[in-house]
């Protein structure tokens, strides 16, 4: 397992496709804090809940400056029909080579129904407007994460 991000660590710099094919950095978002946020599978259940949590609390962060990105390995296509289809309007980014889920720690071992297999792992880091992680949670819960984390930001309103 990729060793996991700790507050006030310098946050991997990364370049992927959006939904559109678009590259998208991590670069482009310096000078604003950064929700990078890691799920499993477009258009599933569990993803589908928390890609839709933070569409309909993507208005409060946005007025408090942050911007939302978030990473799966799904590759642009099935992003764009996740998207459209949950009117989504944040960037989603492809990584199917889960590159940037390993720099970020969200890549290991995952058990399942008595299974041990690599995959990704449910995490959100916040990249401070200076580039440096804010806060780094991992094996966090599809359903009433958001929530928790507009808490742990103070953007409770």
């Amino acid at each position: 397992m990729a060793a996991r991000l700790e507050p006030g660590q310098q946050a991997p710099d990364f370049t992927l496709p959006d939904a559109s094919g678009r590259p998208v950095s991590l670069a482009e978002h310096r000078g604003r804090r950064t929700v990078v946020y890691f799920y499993p599978k477009a258009a599933t259940p569990g993803c589908t809940t928390q890609a839709c949590d933070f569409r309909d609390s993507l208005d409060r962060f946005t007025a408090e400056g942050f911007a939302v990105l978030g990473i799966s390995p799904d590759g642009p296509e099935a992003l764009a029909r996740f998207a459209r289809d949950q009117s989504l309007t944040f960037p989603l980014l492809s990584d199917p080579d889960h590159k940037v889920a390993e720099a970020y720690g969200a890549w290991g071992e995952k058990k399942n129904y008595g299974r041990t297999y690599e995959g990704l792992v449910r995490s959100t880091v916040v990249v401070g407007a200076d580039g440096t992680v804010e806060l780094a949670q991992y094996n966090v819960k599809a359903s009433g994460h958001v929530a928790k984390l507009r808490r742990d930001l103070g953007l409770t309103a």
